[in-house]
């Protein structure tokens, strides 16, 4: 049987308006802790994949850039609206707020909040070994040079780390975190 691309109006009909979405309390446990990033191209794409995995929330951290701005939403395509986010002048106060996230219908089934920095450390779990219990997750992303920093691995549960199987050690900060949130999303279903 060939495949018929869907159009435009029939795949809208499929998904949550924009409303339903940012009023949503059915959300994957999972907040995303953007630390010190500084592409507004790389944290407009991480909204935009929030928004497609239906992510719990996103907080910006330190000089990383948060909305408003157009440089992001360029990349957002208008997840802004409908991801809920916060910004922290420090990850000690990220990582306080992500583990006293007020629970909503998503966290109420589950136990507390942990914290994973996706980064490449001496004892780092795959990605692809997280489990349910390793969620609600508050999921920690760094810099696109330097990673995550000590002070933030100093604050986390564990390291989870995409195994690389080629010449390079690392994929860019936005791709990468499509990959964690989406493996998170198939734990969780």
């Amino acid at each position: 049987m060939p495949h018929t691309k869907l159009t435009y109006a029939q795949i809208q009909q499929q998904r949550q308006s924009e409303a339903e979405a940012a009023e949503s309390t059915r959300r994957i446990p999972v907040i995303a802790i953007l630390e010190d990033i500084r592409s507004l191209y790389n944290v407009g794409s991480i909204f935009r994949t929030s928004d497609g995995a239906h992510l719990e929330a996103i907080y910006t951290v330190g000089y990383t850039p948060h909305p408003p701005r157009k440089e992001i939403e360029k990349t957002a395509l208008g997840a802004t609206r409908t991801v809920p986010h916060r910004h922290f002048d420090t990850i000690e106060e990220a990582v306080l707020a992500a583990r006293d996230h007020p629970p909503s219908a998503s966290f109420l089934r589950r136990g507390s909040v942990k914290v994973a920095a996706l980064e490449i450390t001496s004892n780092s779990r795959s990605i692809f070994e997280l489990g349910c219990k390793d969620f609600p997750l508050a999921l920690v992303i760094g810099n696109e040079i330097t990673g995550v920093s000590d002070r933030a691995l100093g604050l986390c549960d564990f390291t989870l780390e995409i195994p690389m199987l080629g010449a390079k050690h690392s994929l860019n900060v936005a791709v990468a975190f499509g990959i964690a949130a989406f493996e998170c999303v198939r734990n969780l279903r």
